[in-house]
């Protein structure tokens, strides 16, 4: 092609190509994230179905992970073969104290406070307090030694307020506002302990200790955080000496453990491990607000629940405003990803 060239904006030919292959695109990663807020959604509804069901708590945990556990094996050893499944179960055992920290703490105490919560607390409570998590992921990888720019805090700040509208009516009558959040308290443990756990899996994918490269595959990596979970659903179930888990729990426990620990879980770890820049983990750890919207949506449709209020309608427009901030403004590429 003849004529002028085509300029390239300085502040990305600064940045070599290798690097922003890297870091891949906003949009594409932010769609991953809803895709997989939407399989999360499920969720939350039916862990409060098990608990009305009378469902223990502690089984509502522990079985998701344990069937996620069973699945993900299965799907890897017929996708990839022994082999790929016999390397997973040699980095875990290489690194098990490792394993066992980021699993314990990002699967294990985080699901129990989202399914302790959920015995204790409407289902939509534990929803729209989880999403805190928001908030969490900038201050626990400002921990980790990274800094999320100004403009994604303020995305993440704007998409929790919308949030808190899409909830009002019914925080307003849930009986009492600190009633409710005490109630479901242990969702803020989660949302902290989440990213956390994550985190820890983000920096040993790009740390250049897997030479087999096990973690490029996101299957491999839920399979590893999963088996590192399941001490602590262990202990948990010892300590709470629950009744044996109802039928109905069997059934749903393993519904969630394939539309969520599998497929959501998967894609969502896929798109937060693609890169190391903390405003691209932030932006796909913000599509978690989705998950109140696909909720509220489908029980809209499905159960005929009723359509948000004003301040509803408003909540979703400041959640979209803001996961489409994150989108269109990229946040600096750092000179090089781990």
């Amino acid at each position: 092609m003849h004529g002028a060239a085509m300029t390239v904006p300085a502040p990305v030919a600064a940045v070599p190509a290798a690097v922003r292959r890297a870091h891949p695109g906003l949009p594409g990663l932010v769609g991953l994230g809803l895709l997989a807020a939407a399989l999360f959604s499920v969720t939350f509804v039916l862990n409060r179905a098990m608990s009305l069901a009378g469902g223990p708590w502690v089984w509502t945990a522990a079985l998701r992970y344990v069937d996620t556990a069973a699945i993900l094996s299965a799907w890897l050893l017929v996708r990839r073969g022994p082999r790929a499944l016999g390397s997973v179960g040699r980095l875990f055992l290489r690194r098990a104290g490792f394993w066992l920290t980021a699993g314990g703490i990002g699967f294990g105490v985080f699901y129990l406070g989202i399914c302790y919560a959920a015995g204790h607390a409407p289902g939509w409570v534990v929803a729209a307090t989880w999403q805190v998590t928001i908030l969490a992921t900038p201050l626990v990888l400002r921990g980790f030694g990274s800094r999320v720019p100004r403009h994604g805090v303020a995305f993440a700040v704007v998409i929790l307020l919308g949030i808190v509208l899409v909830n009002l009516h019914a925080l307003a009558g849930a009986g009492g506002v600190a009633r409710t959040l005490v109630r479901a308290a242990p969702v803020l443990v989660a949302a902290f302990a989440y990213p956390f756990g994550n985190q820890l899996l983000n920096r040993a994918r790009h740390g250049g200790r897997d030479p087999d490269r096990v973690l490029a595959d996101p299957a491999a990596c839920v399979l590893l955080m999963t088996l590192g979970s399941l001490p602590v659903f262990l202990v948990a179930v010892l300590l709470a000496a629950p009744p044996p888990p109802t039928a109905g729990q069997w059934v749903s426990t393993a519904v969630v453990a394939l539309v969520a620990g599998c497929g959501a879980t998967t894609l969502f770890l896929h798109a937060r491990n693609s890169t190391t820049d903390p405003y691209r983990i932030a932006a796909v750890d913000a599509t978690q607000a989705g998950e109140v919207g696909f909720a509220l949506l489908g029980e809209v449709a499905l159960l005929g629940a009723p359509l948000p209020d004003a301040a509803g309608w408003l909540g979703l427009v400041a959640v979209t405003a803001g996961l489409i901030g994150f989108a269109a403004r990229p946040g600096p590429i750092p000179p090089r990803a781990g």
